[in-house]
């Protein structure tokens, strides 16, 4: 967004933020709070829900608007301070720094700035449940209230775009392998044990998995907003009638499933009688559906079955990514091989390294998306995690130093998510020895056997212990999830050191698939992370139990030109050249030339 843009936004947020107050007070509210999210704590949001995006003009993915009648507050992360600070310049929006010492949480906000017997407002369809609840709790101790039907934006935002209603598409069994019938009668079992006859899934994820269906209303993920209403006689889908296709919604009739439309959800749960106990997942739904059911029924708050069922994939599942995942990193191997050999030399940008890359990416056959927005990062750039190049902002990629990229796709099949770094041109001894401390935790990882029962807490030290001997460390979790043509980043299976209340460990099991990606980030000056998707499978049964281990998904090269072995043990070693020989085995069909089947030879040689 140019400089220009930004000024003329930020001319008629002063003017929003008093029409607002002025809908405040006709209200009575004190404090009204304008999270970034949707109806579904989508990871992206579409354009209908960037509420917060238009109260207050900044652009940033991460920010919560607060607004009390003499204060307006905008919290964000890292990431984003600098475009804030630039973003918010004469909007009256103050901006709080996420997680830095002195700054409190939004919460800790709203509750200081209300008095006794005052009023908290917000929009409860886009506000967590779990959040809500505990919020709720914290206001009601300061003895004031708390109102979640108040969707003031709406009445500001007058040429506010409609909610997407990108066509809905039934999945063929050929790629699920399971039925929506054998689907649901699965979860009628997990309510049955926890003596519940009705369960409430909010979660886009969950649902496609359920119905076999897949949409476009989020950004790189193919989910269709809707919720689903699971009774032990009936299921109930609310969703955008119009955008389902005839074969989609046959589908859905065939199985027996009843199809209401999408805002109909909390008149048809209000106007109906429920069921004695209710399950909902609190972490996954928002507190405007799950107040109302609170206030109707018993609920059992645990966490969607859905979630379990969908990360074990199975047989037919497993089958196309392992495909997906061969021919993916073949496009990636492709394009690093240009990087080193051409693109480093011709002065080219982020933006435009990325551009090729999601070309070659949307090449492959029933690649039909990205998987979230690649990150081309060069330099100093890399050290931001979550980085973003756009075409007014970015570096160029000089012939010195490394470059990261992260990227990923969504096939007929599959989701994709890989990275790697790569030396550009003459590298560091530092950054040899991060770069091979970071490539030697990822595959001692890789390479574990591990006792069925184990969470991803219990391997987490084997990404970070090489990095722990040198007093490094990377602040975010090892391993995450990845749905089957579905969002990038999913659960319950995460790999992380940390354990939190509000976090539900999962145990690994066979056909999980998660992610390894340890990293290096030194802020200002380079950033590192190599990442691989693996695949959970049993290694053997002995009468000490069941062992599992990883299988490596991605076959991508990690370059050689940054590996110093004095960091290595000679078991490091092999794991390197194993790799690298499954690398070579399975990738040289899809190279091109000459030239790239050299090179590929060259790039995934044995060490001794």
């Amino acid at each position: 967004m140019s400089t220009d843009n930004i000024n003329i936004l930020n001319e008629n947020v002063p003017s929003r933020i008093k029409t607002l107050r002025g809908l405040m007070q006709r209200e009575g509210i004190a404090v009204y709070l304008i999270p970034d999210s949707d109806f579904h704590d989508s990871e992206y949001i579409g354009d209908y829900f960037k509420c917060r995006e238009y109260m207050s003009g900044f652009t940033g993915s991460n920010g919560i608007l607060a607004v009390t009648m003499d204060e307006a507050v905008l919290w964000t992360d890292g990431r984003y301070f600098i475009q804030a600070e630039r973003e918010l310049r004469g909007s009256g929006i103050e901006m709080y720094r996420m997680g830095e010492e002195g700054v409190p949480t939004y919460s800790e906000y709203i509750v200081s700035k209300l008095r006794s017997g005052e009023t908290f407002g917000c929009d409860g369809r886009v506000l967590n449940a779990r959040t809500g609840k505990k919020l709720r709790e914290e206001i009601e101790e300061k003895g004031a209230f708390m109102r979640c039907d108040l969707d003031l934006t709406d009445e500001i935002w007058t040429d506010r775009p409609e909610l997407s209603s990108e066509p809905v598409i039934s999945l063929g069994f050929y790629l699920t392998g399971e039925s929506i019938t054998s689907k649901l009668k699965r979860i009628r079992v997990e309510m049955q044990k926890k003596k519940a006859e009705g369960f409430m899934l909010s979660s886009l994820d969950d649902i496609m998995w359920t119905t076999n269906l897949r949409g476009g209303d989020i950004e790189y993920s193919p989910v269709a907003l809707s919720y689903l209403y699971v009774t032990l006689t009936e299921c109930v889908i609310f969703i955008n009638i119009e955008a389902l296709t005839d074969a989609a919604r046959n589908s859905l009739v065939s199985e027996g499933i009843i199809i209401r439309p999408y805002g109909d959800v909390l008149d048809f749960m209000s106007g109906r009688e429920l069921p004695a106990k209710l399950m909902i997942d609190s972490r996954r739904s928002n507190y405007g559906i799950y107040s109302l059911l609170e206030s109707r029924t018993k609920l059992v708050d645990i966490t969607n079955p859905t979630e379990m069922m969908e990360a074990c994939k199975n047989d037919t599942e497993i089958g196309m990514i392992r495909d997906v995942y061969t021919r993916d990193s073949a496009a990636l191997t492709r394009f690093l091989y240009l990087m080193k050999t051409q693109y480093a030399n011709q002065g080219m940008d982020e933006y435009t390294a990325a551009l090729k890359l999601d070309g070659m990416r949307l090449e492959n056959e029933g690649c039909y998306d990205l998987s979230f927005e690649t990150i081309s990062a060069y330099g100093s750039n890399a050290a931001m995690m979550h980085y973003s190049a756009d075409k007014d902002n970015c570096s160029v990629i000089r012939p010195e130093g490394m470059y990261l990229v992260d990227s990923g796709g969504q096939y007929d099949g599959g989701t994709t998510d890989v990275t790697r770094t790569i030396a550009v041109g003459p590298v560091t001894d530092e950054m040899k020895k991060s770069f091979t401390l970071v490539c030697v935790g990822m595959l001692r990882l890789a390479g574990a056997v591990f006792l069925s029962g184990c969470t991803g807490r219990s391997l987490d030290v084997l990404a970070r212990e090489p990095l722990w001997r040198f007093g490094s460390d990377y602040k975010c979790g090892t391993g995450h999830g990845v749905g089957y043509m579905l969002g990038v980043h999913t659960g319950p299976q995460r790999i992380s050191p940390k354990y939190s209340e509000d976090i539900r460990e999962a145990v690994l099991k066979p056909g999980m698939i998660v992610s390894d990606e340890p990293g290096v980030y030194i802020k200002g000056e380079y950033g590192i992370r190599t990442e691989n998707i693996l695949e959970i499978v049993e290694d053997q049964k002995t009468t000490d139990g069941t062992f599992l281990r990883f299988e490596h998904l991605t076959w991508v090269p990690i370059d050689l030109d940054l590996i110093d072995t004095d960091y290595m043990e000679p078991s490091d070693i092999e794991l390197l050249n194993e790799y690298h020989e499954g690398v070579y085995e399975k990738i040289i069909p899809y190279m091109q030339t000459e030239e790239e089947r050299d090179w590929l030879f060259e790039a995934t040689r044995p060490l001794l």
